[in-house]
């Protein structure tokens, strides 16, 4: 797999949904761009901007000033950075400033940052005036690769992650890899874990080329945007295929179901990113597949070898803070979405590249595999 130089004109991939297809448009200096692009599409219209505050400090104004230089007046709605604010109180906020800033049904909301921004103001867009479209303008790795397409929103319950939430597809999403500039170390490393993903669930040959290149997509250039591009791709292939998770796109969440387990055990907090969860989960994942002898010790130690590698998490011993008794990860893992009448559902793998979904699954089994590797 090799990249080409990096091109004049942006990446375009098209998540082409019946009736709503729209386009993710991957460069560097695209934020400059979004008033044209909106304006394009709905010339008049006006767009309430939801973002964090720290996002703010570095994106917002120039956010401001591409809109407003194309005619597109916007409001500014801040909210406080983190999981935290994906909470019923924030999403009470955002969509009483989204009404008050006299958002349509024919306006936008404009989602400018990571992926709690793009659910809490895709979630707020859904509801707001029984929904109006919106925008993904995402400023992380995680969120340009993963969170802003596909049209899953959401908000966090006491119970677990995104349980209450709707599905409702942006109808743009412009990844400026630029932004990525401004992304802490650790932010950026943990939103690598879900381009990883992409290898492990249904690309070898892509998670090969990361075991080689991954250090370039960290520094940027061209290898950035072409594993960012390789995501969007097969991610709107999945999401075309299977809108609504009801078949395959469950795969997408590999390392998920022990990974929000391990967020919500940490009080969705800044101990625990949600990418250092996902890569905790897949590499317990690949070991359970090993447990089960469904693939080679070989391959599950690989996969923890290229996360260790990286800097993200593959013991869960190492949660900061310290790991959660087998019996709190157990209750939390039972409310997890994929769940069916009781019973777990885990996304297993029969090789690197070849995930499935096995429903079903014991949950005596999982909790032995879990007792094992905390030594209980």
């Amino acid at each position: 797999m090799t990249v080409q130089p990096r091109a004049s004109e942006p990446i375009v991939v098209q998540v082409a949904l019946p009736g709503r297809a729209y386009d993710i448009v991957i460069g560097r200096g695209l934020l400059a761009s979004l008033g044209q692009r909106i304006h394009a599409m709905r010339p008049g219209t006006r767009a309430a901007i939801v973002t964090d505050n720290t996002v703010a400090e570095h994106h917002l104004v120039p956010a401001e000033i591409a809109l407003k230089s194309s005619g597109v007046s916007c409001t500014a709605i801040r909210v406080a950075p983190g999981e935290q604010s994906k909470s019923y109180e924030t999403f009470e906020g955002v969509c009483e400033a989204i009404i008050d800033s006299r958002i349509e049904r024919g306006d936008l909301v404009v989602a400018l940052g990571g992926g709690v921004i793009g659910d809490l103001a895709g979630f707020a867009a859904a509801c707001v005036r029984r929904g109006v479209d919106y925008v993904q303008v995402p400023t992380t790795l995680l969120a340009q690769v993963d969170s802003s397409v596909g049209g899953k929103t959401g908000i966090d319950s006491p119970h677990g992650k995104n349980l209450i939430g709707a599905f409702h597809q942006p109808v743009l999403v412009v990844a400026d890899t630029a932004l990525l500039d401004t992304l802490p170390r650790r932010d950026f490393r943990a939103g690598y874990a879900e381009v990883a993903k992409y290898g492990l669930l249904g690309d070898a040959a892509f998670f090969s080329w990361l075991e080689a290149n991954w250090q370039d997509v960290f520094t940027g250039g061209p290898a950035r945007e072409h594993a960012i591009a390789v995501c969007c791709r097969a991610k709107a292939a999945i999401v075309t295929r299977d809108e609504r998770e009801t078949g395959e796109r469950a795969l997408l969440n590999l390392g998920h179901t022990f990974g929000h387990a391990f967020e919500a055990a940490a009080g969705f907090s800044d101990r625990l990113l949600h990418g250092e969860a996902v890569a905790l989960g897949m590499a317990l994942a690949f070991d359970f597949s090993a447990r089960r002898k469904l693939i080679s010790a070989d391959d599950a130690a690989r996969v923890r070898k290229h996360l260790a590698a990286v800097g993200l998490p593959t013991d869960i011993k190492d949660m900061p803070g310290g790991a959660p008794p087998v019996d709190r990860l157990m209750d939390l893992i039972a409310q997890d979405k994929k769940v069916k009448r009781g019973q777990l559902t885990f996304i297993l793998v029969r090789g690197i590249g070849q995930a499935f979904v096995e429903n079903n699954v014991d949950p005596a089994e999982v909790r032995a595999f879990l007792a094992e590797k905390l030594g209980a």
